[in-house]
């Protein structure tokens, strides 16, 4: 995501956040673009990998000092005791006085000029790990909005399940009401009743654990989108009316090899690694820079006696370094270098197949959920008009209560098959989406 980008889905995240749930307890229809959005700015889970970012900008800023000369400075001041000089068996004392107060003043630069290419490896480096920390970032933005589209298809999934129970309470208290009509006419018996009163009962039971699991649901998109906890979301009822697209199972894994985050963050791991060679390399070279230095010393001890006077010196150069030991060590660190780059690139191609084996899947599923949809429209078609013939035929006293409540069960079982495949066929298209990197 470039910067405009982000600073465009920030200020609207900010703005639709501020809007939101702003009076306390209340429902408020958000679509999943919305919800995305407001996450980009609210989620808690998302900061540490901006945190992460920014780190990485600041590296590459330290990397890049390493270009600029390095001055020392230092000042002292002493007290000298006296000293004495002997003959080399040690006879012959003789007392040496010394000037007692000394003095140190020292300034020296150096411009590194080559370094073997460890500075300019140095910067690579951060810049890789800062491609990385984004790359990391993007696929912790996509699991997140997949865990919202998880959460928010499924309240859209409980809610309609509960629309669903509740027409079949409405429809079995309608025939409870027909039944106690009966019983008093004495055509109906009250064991008919009480079975029909436990059908809603269970009903009414389901109906509190949808309500109950719709709660949880919203708790957890709440917090995880960044909304205030007390914020009720109501997803957008044309969900389902939306078309979307069925391009061939080669597109979607085309779309994965170029936008996947996984198999991006696993790439640049790869880049980091061969990077972090060059770098074990550089200590095999030379080091050459330009140096600069003055110094002020007093008194000068070199002479015997002392001269209680200051030393004043500088110089300009060049100098040349080299790690002796880097001929016997670096080796050993290179080698440590390049199985790190294998290992790297075994993930990469481990990604790679990972990637491609759950995009065929969630593409096989998808086209599963379409065929799944049309096989429960036709199961509701049947089980409706089972129910309105057994309805008739029991009106009729030609059926028995059990067949009632057989065609109740399979109608509502019916319904709610039909709403979980109308939702599947969403959860699978966002879960291509994920795992292509495009959601």
């Amino acid at each position: 995501m470039n910067n405009r980008r982000l600073l465009t889905g920030l200020l609207s995240a900010t703005l639709l956040s501020v809007g939101v749930c702003a009076y306390g307890q209340k429902s408020e229809m958000l679509t999943l673009e919305q919800l995305f959005e407001i996450a980009e700015n609210g989620s808690i889970q998302l900061r540490p990998s901006f945190s992460a970012e920014e780190e990485a900008r600041k590296e590459i800023s330290v990397a890049r000092a390493g270009k600029l000369p390095d001055i020392n400075a230092s000042l002292s001041l002493s007290y000298n005791g006296d000293g004495f000089t002997t003959k080399r068996n040690f006879s012959d004392y003789q007392k040496a006085t010394i000037p007692h107060l000394g003095n140190g003043v020292a300034v020296s630069v150096n411009q590194p000029i080559y370094t073997g290419g460890a500075i300019t490896s140095g910067i690579k480096l951060a810049e890789l790990k800062l491609t990385a920390a984004r790359y990391a970032t993007e696929l912790q933005r996509d699991n997140i909005r997949f865990q919202l589209a998880g959460f928010y298809l499924d309240i859209y999934k409980y809610s309609n399940l509960r629309r669903v129970v509740e027409k079949n309470i409405a429809q079995a208290r309608k025939v409870l009401e027909e039944m106690r009509a009966r019983y008093e006419q004495g055509v109906a018996l009250q064991n008919d009743i009480t079975r029909y009163e436990l059908l809603v009962s269970n009903l009414e039971l389901q109906l509190v654990k949808i309500n109950n699991t719709i709660e949880i649901l919203n708790n957890n998109l709440v917090k995880i989108a960044g909304l205030p906890s007390d914020c009720m979301i109501d997803p957008d009822t044309t969900i389902l009316q939306k078309s979307l697209p069925v391009q061939s199972e080669a597109g979607w894994q085309s779309d994965a090899t170029f936008n996947s985050p996984t198999i991006k963050l696993a790439q640049s791991k790869v880049e980091i690694s061969r990077k972090a060679e060059d770098l074990t390399k550089s200590d095999m070279l030379p080091k050459i820079g330009l140096q600069a230095a003055w110094n002020l010393d007093g008194p000068i001890l070199v002479e015997v006696p002392p001269i209680d006077r200051n030393l004043s010196y500088w110089y300009v150069g060049v100098g040349v370094s080299y790690n002796l030991s880097s001929l016997f060590k670096t080796d050993k660190s290179l080698s440590r270098s390049r199985a790190a780059t294998i290992h790297a690139e075994d993930e990469l191609a481990a990604a790679k197949e990972n990637t491609e084996l759950s995009v065929r899947a969630d593409y096989i599923r998808y086209m599963e959920a379409y065929e799944e949809l049309k096989t429960q429209n036709k199961s509701v078609e049947l089980a409706e008009r089972n129910y309105s013939t057994v309805f008739t035929r029991y009106s009729a006293d030609m059926a028995l209560i059990t067949d009632m409540l057989d065609a109740a069960n399979a109608l509502l079982d019916a319904e709610q098959q039909l709403v979980n495949a109308r939702i599947n066929i969403i959860y699978y298209y966002y879960k291509l989406l994920f795992t292509s990197g495009k959601i």
